[in-house]
């Protein structure tokens, strides 16, 4: 039955399934969520907008599962894809040729600019990411790889050492050795530390956990410079920029470049069955290494034939409604209207900067970016900060969204920018008192305090409906 058949969810069936969910998979999850009225349940997903079960409210979807959702929620072409190949396939077996596999990957090279054109079938973002790395150490048979400060690669084995935040590392200690981490966008930094000993160096295009920074032209330019004086592969990550995100069908395209390397993977899934891939260069030492080391990087559920199945359709949705246009002319009129929203809110708002649909708006004060996660929830808008950068607010929509959907989102925006400054009346001149302003940015303290109002509100409202 379609999901529109189960709109509704009382209050009582959610708490149940909150405390399931807390009780089998993780109670700091519902916390976190609960508190900014970000634990909506998602039904009639369409678009840009999902429906919450429990509202029956429509949201926004800002964050699309970092980028995702490029060709829509619930996109019916896709769906009919996979409901097709459900019939007759499943994900086959990763040692045996399939013409699902190569018709993908011959696609995916066909879009590639240059030769980039071979490719190694993965399972996720994370898995190429490893992937990659692997590639580029057995190729150039060194042990150093150069990563950024704010990046975010994934949370397996190379992918986890390669992230360039403490947080998710420092519980997991020793990780893979040999990774340095420099600024974003220094060259000189990575100019100070590169040398003949080191593999690869990896970075985004755009942040995006990161806090959406987009890389310079000089920084690229001189990275790509670097890597060929030194023999050193040079690898983006474009699980996030790639397929259409950024205005163009690749993040590289802004700079004229080719890297070495890329990894891709979330988007290509239609946002309805997992795929990734690294594409790389032919030449000769890549080339070489691959046929000789054939089972180098493998994975069972990695490039599966439904998958590929999926993928083919999402590159075929990707260039038949040439998208990256429609994320290009709309990001630029959502970026413009929150370049406005910022000079109407100088004392909140620091930057807005972005490309595409792939925006953030950095504000003055960490502990804001919770706050405005509320008071857009509130306005029927899931948007999260960055996991890298909390004082960064992501704004990732789906990028077959209309200017209807933009203007609209504007103005929900506009009102919870508004209905902000009630709080910030008093949270404000707290801010300016390091000691106060240590609090209001710990997160334990927004969790335990947006849950304690939560409760509060909850059993208030609930006294009044029973009146």
């Amino acid at each position: 039955m379609p999901e529109s058949s189960f709109i509704k969810m009382d209050a009582k069936e959610r708490d149940y399934i909150q405390y399931l969910f807390g009780k089998h998979i993780s109670w700091g999850q519902v916390r976190y969520l609960r508190c900014a009225h970000l634990d909506i349940y998602e039904r009639n997903r369409k678009g840009c907008k999902v429906v919450d079960a429990v509202s029956g409210r429509k949201f926004f979807d800002c964050f699309s599962s970092a980028g995702c959702f490029n060709v829509g929620r619930g996109n019916q072409q896709i769906m009919e894809t996979l409901r097709d190949a459900l019939d007759e396939y499943d994900i086959g077996s990763h040692q045996i040729l399939s013409e699902h596999k190569i018709r993908f990957a011959s696609k995916l090279a066909g879009l590639c600019p240059g030769d980039l054109n071979r490719v190694v079938l993965c399972a996720s973002g994370a898995d190429a990411c490893a992937g990659a790395i692997k590639l580029a150490m057995g190729v150039t048979g060194r042990t150093e790889v150069i990563t950024m400060e704010k990046a975010y690669h994934g949370h397996e084995g190379f992918s986890l050492s390669a992230n360039g935040k403490d947080y998710y590392k420092e519980l997991f200690l020793p990780l893979m050795p040999g990774f340095r981490i420099v600024h974003f966008n220094d060259l000189e930094a990575v100019k100070k530390i590169a040398s003949k000993n080191t593999a690869a160096i990896v970075l985004e295009p755009v942040q995006g956990e990161g806090g959406i920074h987009v890389a310079t032209q000089e920084y690229m330019t001189g990275l790509r410079k670097l890597c060929d004086e030194l023999g050193i592969m040079l690898i983006f990550d474009e699980v996030q920029t790639g397929f259409g995100r950024t205005g163009k069908m690749w993040g590289m395209e802004h700079y004229g470049l080719l890297p070495d390397i890329i990894f891709t993977a979330k988007s290509i899934s239609g946002g309805v069955y997992p795929n990734g891939a690294v594409v790389f260069r032919e030449i000769d030492p890549l080339v070489k290494y691959v046929e000789e080391n054939p089972a180098f990087h493998t994975s069972h559920s990695g490039g599966s034939d439904i998958g590929c199945v999926v993928s083919s359709s999402v590159l075929d949705f990707l260039v038949e409604n040439k998208v990256w246009e429609n994320a290009a002319k709309v990001g630029k009129r959502f970026k413009d209207g929150l370049m406005e929203i910022g000079k109407e809110n100088p004392d909140v708002v620091l930057e807005v900067r972005g490309i595409g649909l792939m925006i953030g708006i950095e504000y003055k004060y960490e502990f804001i970016g919770a706050l405005m996660a509320d008071c857009l929830a509130r306005l029927g808008v899931w948007a999260v900060y960055s996991g890298n950068a909390p004082q960064v607010m992501r704004f990732q929509i789906p990028i077959t969204a209309g200017m209807e959907d933009v203007e609209e989102l504007l103005a929900r925006i506009r009102a919870a920018m508004k209905s902000m400054r009630i709080y910030l009346i008093f949270l404000l001149p707290l801010a300016r008192i390091p000691i106060f302003r240590m609090i209001l940015d710990n997160l334990k303290v927004q969790i335990a305090t947006f849950n304690i109002v939560r409760d509060i509100e909850e059993f208030v409202f609930g006294r009044l409906l029973r009146r």
